[in-house]
Formats: structure tokens, C-alpha cells, sequence
């Protein structure tokens, strides 16, 4: 997961309260807001191809995620080295790809629990920037700096379980469905709630003003995960998407 290794750098480097990007977070987030409407274009162009051709989907979409990945670390080189005109072009084209695999677990989510789910985890990530933004700034350092270390173990540990459901499943999928799957979507909800607080604390203490892009693409994934763990968990409160 790219978001293990980004924030896991940023723990290790935010280690002192001093600032060194005042104003890398009011640079960031319109680049963090343009990061989502890609996205979600990336998901409509997605559910457009799985409606017409489902089959074309599911190689295109491995072919996507190599090519996110490959993106991801070209632009996160580009954008710590604050080499902003190359770096954004490859996080436009990152931005439309993850939504275009994004497409679809949102697609699961429309036929299993309705179209609704999806609006709630978007109204719900959204809830939680707002309050993020607020409180995030005005964190101590003792929090700040508590929550990150709580944080990075706390992803750790959701990787490795992750991890752990992944090769379990392929062999007992009923033992890693159901209530293993429900534990790790609301673990990882909460996680992604402290991790956009967190971000707030750490990225003007990891990053200089010309590194706003950096802080951007660490923050896109924090609620690009926010609402995917959202999503499973409304998934698995409902079963999985089974009617009685």
C-alpha cells in the first residue's frame, strides 16, 4: 500500500514541533481537492467501462494499478525534490487511475447496499476534512506527536492483517469474510480518521512551502483510504450486501 511507506516517512520526520512549511498546508489543498475530482472522474469513466464491457474491465484495471503504482513513485521523487512542474502531470494521471480502480469496489457497493453507501462514505470523508482541518492545526505538540507514533503502529498493523486476509482467504474464504472483514474495515476507518488529524500536524513540520505537492499526495491518499475503508465497513454492517 503506497500510503504504509509515505507515512511512514513522515513519522520518522516529524520529530521536531519547529515549522518549516507555514504555508505548505493552505498551498496543498487545492491540489487535494483537484485530486478527488480527478478521482472521481477516474470512477465514472470505471463504472461507464464495467456497464459496457465488464469483461475488458478486470485486465484493464491490473494494468491500471501497475501503472498507479509506477506513478506513485516517480511523482512522490518529483514532489520531495519540489520539482512541481513534473510532478503534476504524473499525480493527474495517479489521481484518474485510482479512481478508475477505485471503480470497482464503488461498483460493489452500488449493487450490494445501494448507491447510498457511496454517498454517505463521500459525505463522511468530507465531515471528517472539515474537522480534521480545524483541529489538526491547532494540536499540541505532545498529541501531535503521540497520535503519529499511535498511528504508524496502528498501520503496521492493519497491512499485516491485511495481508494475513488476502492468503486467507484463498484458502478458507468463509473463516476471512464476515466478521474478519468487519473488524478490519472499522479498524481502518478509525485509523484514516487519526491519520487526516495527523496530517494536518506533520505536513508543515515535514515539508518546506515548495513542497506542497508532497503534502498533497500524502494527504489525497489519507482520505482516498478514509473513504474506501468507509465503504467496506458499510459493506460488511450489511452483510456483505445480503437481503433477506
Amino acid at each position: 500500500m503506497p500510503a504504509s511507506s509515505n507515512f511512514q516517512q513522515a513519522i520518522r520526520e516529524a520529530q521536531s514541533s519547529s515549522l518549516v512549511g507555514p504555508n505548505v498546508v493552505n498551498k496543498a489543498l487545492p491540489y487535494v481537492g483537484g485530486g478527488m475530482v480527478l478521482t472521481a472522474l477516474g470512477v465514472l469513466s470505471g463504472l461507464s467501462l464495467i456497464s459496457s464491457n465488464p469483461s475488458l474491465f478486470q485486465p484493464l484495471s491490473l494494468v491500471a494499478f501497475i501503472a498507479e503504482l509506477v506513478l506513485f513513485f516517480m511523482a512522490t521523487s518529483a514532489a520531495n525534490n519540489a520539482n512541481n512542474a513534473k510532478a503534476l502531470p504524473l499525480l493527474t494521471a495517479f489521481s484518474l487511475l485510482t479512481g478508475f480502480t477505485l471503480s470497482g469496489i464503488v461498483f460493489i457497493a452500488q449493487l450490494t447496499v445501494g448507491p447510498g453507501a457511496i454517498g454517505t462514505a463521500a459525505f463522511a470523508t468530507g465531515i471528517t476534512f472539515v474537522i480534521a482541518s480545524f483541529a489538526g492545526r491547532r494540536m499540541s505538540d505532545s498529541v501531535g506527536q503521540a497520535l503519529s507514533g499511535a498511528v504508524g503502529l496502528g498501520l503496521i498493523g492493519l497491512v499485516i492483517a491485511m495481508v494475513f486476509q488476502l492468503i486467507g482467504g484463498f484458502f478458507a474464504p468463509q473463516m476471512f469474510g464476515g466478521g474478519f472483514e468487519l473488524l478490519i474495515a472499522g479498524f481502518g476507518t478509525v485509523l484514516f480518521v487519526a491519520m487526516s488529524f495527523v496530517d494536518f500536524y506533520t505536513m508543515p513540520r515535514r515539508y518546506n512551502d515548495e513542497q506542497y505537492l508532497a503534502g498533497a499526495l500524502g494527504m489525497y491518499l489519507t482520505y482516498i483510504n478514509l473513504f474506501v475503508f468507509i465503504l467496506r465497513l458499510i459493506i460488511a454492517l450489511q452483510g456483505g450486501g445480503r437481503r433477506d
